[in-house]
């Protein structure tokens, strides 16, 4: 088999995948802050997160997956300015915290499972680890990482040699109006450095307050993931995973504080998935149509045509969400289906043809998860002299990875066409009926034509006499 390969963000290249433990891979999402439903450009990072983890599972890797849920400390902005997200939620809902929390954490995985992504193994909110929280910031402090100043508490990112490792960018790119979320916070010693945890003295509306050393408050965004994924996946991580709006400073303060924690390299590892786009730029909850799997549903679109739509594009680059391009792909996906829906199960799997192309499938994924080259290899396979029960084998096994449902979509597809044959038969025979009473009323044999209407009766089949002729309807 293809050594896996992976563009690996903190490198800036295609690195060999290798795991800390040959057993098990480590791997950690950053799962959604739970104050609004997931629009479909957050789930196409799940979804291409879901297919490395079972790819990664296929190849032969036992994957022991972590994602934590946001339910406390995202602020509408990412560089900790801005409203908790979940109390902007829960003002607009007229709700408490806890009770947007849960709705939309049970809304969030409603949607996963319409797309077929698998949960992962854990799964923290981060309001149920405060006490992690406080002592892995009382550790920083300890060390000289961390400093109490105006009521908070701050990461020190002077005290590292390369803060910007994982995204490229410098000071600069912090200066006061460069970027729309960044405001002089006079707090800080360093324009870069970032908060642990708000006291109090911030934001006094906030619902959910926790006792700490410095006073009652909240943890910032960035620690939960950190201490969330050091507790429950240990010291060395492989692969962390998000969108590449994460990379910074989400991702890049979270490999701040864990090395500073640790004392050494703590991810070696990160996938970062692209934006889904829509005509207008990024898609955001904020503007225009706000798309979501249930909206999509509503307008008589199957997830899965969404799921396989996100799989004919590689994760790496963006993607343009539009219905016509949705559209072509329900039109691919359908073709798909009915050509898997036409493959008999008679027949010898062939075992060397089955290798031969099991591992033509392992090869495309293995280079950077390139899933498109996984559906050509797909074709392949369709189009091959061997025998359909080894078409069948294969598609199943693949299936594993795509999660698409293509043999059981592809069975309901021929049980509704045959459905649709027997109507036709079925109207093709009142029809005819109704055709031969006529000719028995206009003989004047009217115990024929009075037998026909008895006849169709005792099928449920219900005739009515009209000016223009004779309807019928069923029962």
């Amino acid at each position: 088999m293809s050594t896996i390969k992976l563009y690996n963000t903190l490198t800036k290249k295609v690195d060999d995948f290798t795991p800390n433990d040959p057993k098990e891979v480590k791997m950690y999402t950053c799962g959604p802050t739970v104050y609004h439903f997931a629009h479909i450009g957050n789930l196409r990072s799940y979804i291409m997160e879901d297919v490395l983890e079972k790819f990664l599972n296929f190849y032969g890797y036992n994957v022991n997956r972590v994602m934590n849920i946001t339910d406390v400390g995202h602020l509408t902005s990412d560089a900790d300015t801005g409203e908790d997200k979940m109390l902007k939620g829960a003002k607009r809902e007229h709700k408490t915290v806890m009770e947007i929390a849960k709705y939309y954490e049970d809304a969030f995985f409603e949607d996963c499972a319409k797309l077929n992504i698998k949960k992962p193994d854990t799964v923290v909110p981060a309001t149920s680890r405060i006490e992690d929280f406080i002592k892995t910031i009382e550790d920083l402090m300890d060390k000289g990482y961390a400093y109490l100043a105006g009521g908070n508490v701050y990461f020190d990112t002077s005290k590292l040699d390369n803060y910007y490792v994982l995204s490229n960018q410098d000071e600069t790119d912090l200066t006061e109006a460069v970027r729309d979320d960044v405001t002089v916070d006079e707090n800080k010693r360093n324009k870069a450095d970032f908060v642990l945890w708000f006291t109090k003295s911030k934001f006094d509306n906030q619902e959910l307050k926790w006792d700490s050393p410095w006073g009652t408050g909240y943890p910032g965004w960035h620690i939960e993931c950190s201490c969330i994924s050091m507790r429950e996946l240990g010291e060395y991580l492989d692969i962390h995973c998000g969108g590449v709006d994460n990379i910074f400073p989400h991702h890049t303060n979270e490999i701040a504080q864990s090395e500073a924690c640790l004392g050494h390299k703590w991810c070696n590892y990160w996938f970062h998935v692209q934006h889904l786009n829509d005509v207008t730029g990024k898609m955001s909850k904020s503007k225009g149509e706000f798309l979501t799997v249930s909206l999509i549903e509503s307008k008589g679109y199957d997830p899965l045509s969404y799921r396989f739509f996100c799989l004919q594009s590689h994760y790496r680059k963006p993607l343009l969400f539009t219905y016509e391009n949705l559209d072509n792909a329900v039109t691919a996906f359908n073709k798909l289906l009915d050509r898997v829906s036409k493959l008999s199960s008679e027949g010898e799997v062939d075992e060397s043809a089955f290798k031969t192309y099991r591992d033509k499938f392992i090869d495309a994924l293995s280079m950077d998860l390139n899933t498109s080259q996984a559906f050509t290899v797909l074709f392949e396979v369709l189009k091959a002299d061997i025998s359909d029960a080894t078409k069948l084998k294969l598609i199943e096994d693949f299936d594993k990875v795509f999660s698409l449902d293509l043999i059981k979509k592809a069975e309901e597809l021929t049980s509704k066409s045959a459905g649709s044959n027997a109507d036709a038969e079925l109207v093709s025979y009142i029809e005819d009926m109704i055709a031969k009473r006529k000719e028995a009323k206009k003989n004047k044999d009217f115990a024929t034509a009075d037998s026909i209407r008895d006849e169709l009766k005792s099928k449920g089949i219900i005739l009515k006499d009209t000016r223009e002729g004779t309807t019928w309807e069923m029962e």
